[in-house]
């Protein structure tokens, strides 16, 4: 990292602000100190809380990248019976299902499929996800009450490798985040990630 009269050169600021700043992201467990060395970007830095639901774009600019997104495809399922069943909705519920891919620096940085329960997230076309990323999207406008997260390390198909800019059968991390809404069904999402790239960690309290 630059030292602290370079950031506050290069943002127009005081020393003090730029001290306080890098407090700031010692304290996030963001960047390190030290000594001989000066402040360095954390090794753990890009370990996630598995109970959390992250945004992409800031996990990406919080390891100093530049954030791009691309909607692949997005339409609505007609009878989709196996789609249904893996959200557990009846028949008689509309479902929008997309693919989009993060990227870092212009490069592959996660792949997600999702399915959304439009009754549970009206207003919800592909219109608005050409620009913004649907998980962005909902947090914005839906309510959620309940997650579950699913964490599966697996072997990436030729679909998967090819996005990702990875060789078939390369090892990714898989996490299937779910969200309802009290007794509705709200989104699966489907995130993929090179298996190098990321660690998801918890920390846990023993019960009363």
């Amino acid at each position: 990292m630059p030292g602290e009269w370079a950031v506050a050169e290069r943002f127009n600021t005081s020393r003090m602000t730029a001290v306080k700043a890098m407090q700031s992201l010692v304290g996030s467990g963001l960047v390190e100190r030290r000594r001989k060395v000066g402040t360095v970007v954390a090794a753990r830095a890009q370990e996630r809380p598995v109970f959390e639901i992250w945004d992409t774009a800031d996990l990406v600019r919080q390891r100093g990248q530049t954030y791009s997104y691309k909607l692949l495809s997005c339409a609505f399922v007609g009878d989709g019976v196996e789609e249904r069943a893996l959200l557990g909705v009846p028949r008689s519920v509309q479902l929008l299902h997309m693919s989009c891919l993060h990227l870092a620096d212009g490069a592959p940085f996660q792949f997600e499929d999702r399915l959304v329960n439009v009754d549970a997230a009206p207003g919800i076309t592909c219109q608005p996800l050409t620009d913004a990323a649907p998980g962005l999207w909902l947090l914005a406008h839906v309510p959620w009450t309940q997650a579950e997260h699913a964490i599966t390390a697996c072997e990436a198909d030729e679909r998967v490798a090819d996005l990702l800019g990875l060789r078939d059968g390369a090892a990714c991390l898989l996490v299937e985040r779910r969200t309802w809404n009290e007794d509705a069904p709200v989104t699966l999402a489907r995130l993929w990630h090179p298996g190098t790239q990321h660690r998801l960690v918890g920390r846990f309290a023993p019960g009363a």
